[in-house]
């Protein structure tokens, strides 16, 4: 007896293969969504991890903002009180000056020939105006106050013939540059501490 095989073998052969590629391709395609899956799972707790770090460090921002304000704060009020102490000292340097400068002019006055009717001191200039008996005075007064340490630059402004009392006596005003000499006004107030 022969056996005669009805069936198609080769369009079951290739119905098999076809169904065989479409599995593989399935399976394919499934592994490759699960690695997508996966990576944008691991992406996606990155992204959240990152995020987390950005609010920590954010947070953290705002305290060290606090701190820089205070900062800048501190540094604003440091620089007042430097000023206020410069002021200071510049004050106490002029005040030391003009009792020098005081000082100076009344030991240097020759009393009993001249005397002043204004003192007026401005910054580094002062001005100076008296009666004195003649020019000679006048010039030795300018000559002693040109030696003093605080005082330079002694100038006669105005020289002029006056009469007082029935007397005629000589008016006069000096111009001069003031100074300290801040070894010698220093110095003693260094002793003293």
């Amino acid at each position: 007896m022969l056996k005669i095989n009805l069936l198609p073998i080769r369009q079951l052969q290739k119905h098999a293969r076809a169904r065989n590629e479409i599995f593989g391709f399935v399976a394919i395609f499934l592994f490759s969504l699960f690695i997508l899956a996966g990576v944008a799972m691991l992406q996606s707790s990155k992204a959240s991890a990152l995020q987390a770090e950005a609010t920590r460090l954010n947070q953290e921002k705002l305290t060290f903002d606090k701190i820089l304000a205070e900062i800048k704060k501190l540094d604003a009020d440091k620089k007042e009180l430097e000023n206020k102490i410069g002021i200071i000292k510049q004050l106490k340097k002029e005040s030391s000056l003009t009792v020098h400068i005081l000082d100076e002019v009344a030991r240097r006055l020759d009393s009993s020939r001249m005397w002043l009717t204004t003192l007026d001191q401005q910054g580094t200039s002062l001005a100076l105006t008296g009666i004195a008996l003649d020019n000679k005075t006048i010039a030795a007064f300018m000559d002693s106050l040109d030696t003093s340490p605080f005082i330079s630059d002694v100038n006669l402004s105005d020289s002029s013939l006056s009469n007082i009392a029935g007397q005629d006596l000589k008016s006069f005003a000096l111009q001069c540059t003031v100074g300290s000499t801040s070894e010698q006004t220093d110095e003693p107030n260094q002793q003293k501490k």
